[in-house]
């Protein structure tokens, strides 16, 4: 069969061995039916008695397949008998059986949706479960047919915080995803100003439970009031990022970024970084996380800047998030640190890789942006490449020099002249035409004290070789050198034509200024019409058309040409997956930059408003009798909750001291025991009448046995209240 060779036909000679003693070939059977179950659906329903015998079997692994089996059989027609076989499955005294009808649940929902009243009363009892694996079933289980039912989690919500650590990974990931849901529609964010710390610990958490413990962590001046159980929950999961599961700790993180405080955040950091040592494909997901967790938090991934150096072995995925991550805790490191990252980047300005050359140069870029202080530094690696003989490395160079020269355009006017000079040895296209933008912007700069007139006389001579690029920021520079030069000429009449007349309010005559026609300027300008009129290329002409149409009217050809450019920005390539979950495959695969996402995806539920969340009440598991102060604490009884036998179903001793903590009240050693005599004394008076009135009906005989359980019940109890005392005094 799994070699896909045809077994169809042998259908009915191989069910027929489905009532066989032999577990080994039950279970082959099994696996068989299950298989071809779809295609020979009424052959597949004369099993089905026989597997309902297998329900009643004295083997747990039995019944447990038989339901596993039963609830694989897709046959819309047995709906109904695969759900009795899970209620009968929740209430099995196995644990694996139950946890097979936990599993079972979803299969029987996919079905016949129709059950779904059913699965949900045996998915409440389940949930319920002492056992941590089958809890961790039916965690997996409401997740996938009713995640938005939370009325259903409030009394397990403690349990199985408590059962988490112990769960298998995939009922961890599940549960960790719930609770994920269920504290942002269960537990608003609270926002107070405070000035130092406050944490405000009841005494109930003496004995380091954790579960009534208000911490507030700053931010700032503003503190993130933490409500009870949700602290509960983040240090109860924190003893999972030692899992050897990759998918749980970054689970964990996850919870910690959503639902927690920055300092959980922090706490989840080493965790994540020790990630980066697994294989090449964990790794690489990985670090889409850690750069995720980086963009809102960088100072805390300072301190492992090392794991982050790029590796001669590493994939080319991986070393453009390594170096998205060095670019973003730059501002965030101390001296030493940027030294290190600046020479690391550096150094691949000699490599062979055009692509990590690339993202060197625009690496170096996003740190002299995000860090004003060492811009001199970075601006002086990257005018050292112009030169290059690399094409790629010159081109990417200058255009991250570009971008630095605009964002402070006044101290960089010696940089320009700089770039102007070594034109000629400038020799990519894109790299050459990134210069000449530049010496164009910069062309109204000094008057006619610019070099950008010079400039463009001297491209003017073998504009005939140039590439097509350059040729286009030619004629632009030359559009910019003429509207200058008509600017200022047209200024200059204006002040000379100014009259007394103009000071009472007359209109100033119009300036009617006409190009002189035999100013080097404006023969440079015809001059690169004639050359641009006889191209090959019809982009040029259509340019050369249109700035020759500008120019005609100044004040249109300024708003076009000389409008002020903004400062272009270098954020980090993944700003368009800000905001994505952690683990989820829209954080690696769509990235943010689609236009619909994945299917599939899922954002979390804003915060439920303050006044709006759950009673904290509903979170009491039924087994405590809890009462709560007027400040929503819970308090503990001084002994545990008593049953109909008068004994705490907790420790008493544990409540007692609790109690006496909070100071409700105690009880002496001396009444304790009081108490436990006389309820003795009672059971004992009660045995005696019954004895009495059975010795009536028995004869003397039963006399003498009464008298030996009497016995031996005041030796027991002489001995448990030694035990009890000697367990006092140590």
């Amino acid at each position: 069969m799994y070699r896909q060779q045809r077994t169809l036909s042998f259908f009915s000679s191989v069910v027929k061995n489905v009532a066989s003693p032999n577990i080994e070939i039950k279970k082959l059977v099994y696996i068989y039916l299950i298989h071809h179950a779809e295609q020979e659906p009424d052959l597949a329903l004369l099993s089905i008695n026989t597997i309902q015998k297998s329900l009643s079997d004295t083997n747990p692994q039995v019944r447990a397949l038989a339901l596993r089996t039963m609830s694989g059989i897709r046959v819309p027609v047995i709906s109904q008998i695969v759900s009795l076989a899970i209620k009968k499955g929740a209430g099995d005294m196995s644990p694996y059986v139950r946890k097979a009808a936990a599993l079972a649940i979803p299969k029987c929902y996919r079905l016949e949706p129709n059950t779904f009243p059913q699965l949900l009363d045996y998915l409440a009892t389940l949930l319920g479960d002492k056992q941590y694996f089958v809890a961790g079933a039916a965690v997996t289980a409401f997740m996938e047919i009713c995640p938005e039912r939370i009325d259903l989690i409030h009394k397990h919500y403690r349990g199985l915080i408590k059962k988490i650590v112990d769960m298998d990974e995939w009922s961890q990931l599940a549960i960790l995803r719930m609770m994920t849901l269920y504290a942002r529609k269960c537990f608003p964010r609270r926002i107070k100003n405070a000035k130092m710390k406050d944490i405000a610990v009841d005494l109930q958490d003496f004995y380091g439970e954790g579960g009534s413990r208000d911490e507030i962590e700053a931010e700032g001046e503003q503190f993130v009031v933490l409500d009870p159980d949700l602290a509960l929950l983040l240090n109860g999961i924190k003893p999972l990022l030692q899992s050897r599961n990759s998918g749980v700790v970054i689970a964990v993180a996850r919870c910690y970024a959503e639902i927690g405080t920055p300092e959980y955040v922090k706490a989840a950091i080493g965790p994540l970084v020790a990630l980066l040592r697994g294989a090449q494909d964990i790794e690489q997901i990985a670090l889409y996380n850690i750069v995720s967790v980086c963009l809102a938090h960088p100072a805390p991934f300072v301190k492992y800047a090392s794991h982050f150096l790029v590796r001669a072995t590493d994939t080319a995925p991986v070393w453009e998030l390594k170096l998205e991550v060095l670019t973003l805790i730059f501002p965030h490191s101390p001296p030493q640190t940027k030294g290190l990252i600046l020479n690391e980047l550096e150094h691949f300005f000699r490599g062979i890789n055009k692509a990590l050359v690339r993202e060197a140069v625009r690496a170096i870029g996003r740190c002299a942006q995000g860090d004003p202080a060492t811009a001199p530094r970075c601006m002086r690696l990257l005018l050292g490449q112009i030169t290059s003989l690399d094409g790629t490395l010159a081109a990417e160079s200058l255009t991250v020099i570009r971008h630095l020269i605009q964002l402070d355009p006044e101290a960089h006017m010696g940089t320009v002249v700089r770039l102007a000079k070594n034109l000629d040895s400038a020799t990519d296209p894109q790299a050459r035409a990134t210069i000449i933008w530049l010496v164009g912007e910069f062309s109204g700069w000094n008057g006619e004290d610019n070099i950008a007139a010079d400039v463009l006389r001297i491209l003017l001579k073998d504009f005939v070789n140039e590439s097509e690029v350059a040729k286009r920021q030619i004629i632009l520079l030359a559009a910019k050198v003429c509207l200058h030069y008509i600017n200022r000429e047209a200024e200059k009449q204006t002040r000379s034509e100014f009259t007394p007349q103009q000071e009472n309010n007359e209109e100033p005559a119009s300036p009617g200024f006409t190009p002189s026609i035999d100013h080097p300027i404006s023969r440079l300008w015809d001059y690169v019409l004639s050359l641009v009129r006889y191209d090959i290329s019809y982009d040029l002409r259509d340019r050369a058309r249109l700035y020759k149409a500008l120019l005609a009217v100044p004040q249109l050809a300024s708003l076009m040409l000389l409008a002020p450019k903004p400062a272009p920005q270098a954020p980090s390539p993944s700003e368009t997956r800000k905001g994505l979950l952690l683990g989820s495959s829209a954080l690696v695969l769509a990235g943010g930059g689609t236009v619909h996402g994945l299917r599939g995806y899922v954002a979390l539920p804003d915060w439920v408003q303050d006044g709006h969340e759950p009673d904290p009440r509903l979170r009491v598991q039924d087994n405590t009798r809890a009462e709560f102060t007027p400040e929503g604490h819970r308090l503990v009884p001084a002994i545990g909750t008593l049953g109909d036998t008068g004994r705490g179903k907790s420790n008493g001793l544990l409540g007692a001291g609790a109690a006496a903590g909070a100071g409700l009240g105690s009880m002496t050693l001396d009444e304790f025991l009081a108490e436990d005599e006389e309820e003795e004394e009672e059971e004992g008076e009660t045995e005696e009448e019954d004895g009495e009135e059975e010795a009536e009906d028995d004869g003397d005989d039963y006399k003498s046995e009464d008298e030996d359980e009497d016995t031996d019940t005041d030796t027991e109890e002489n001995n448990e209240k030694a035990e009890l005392e000697g367990f006092l005094d140590s």
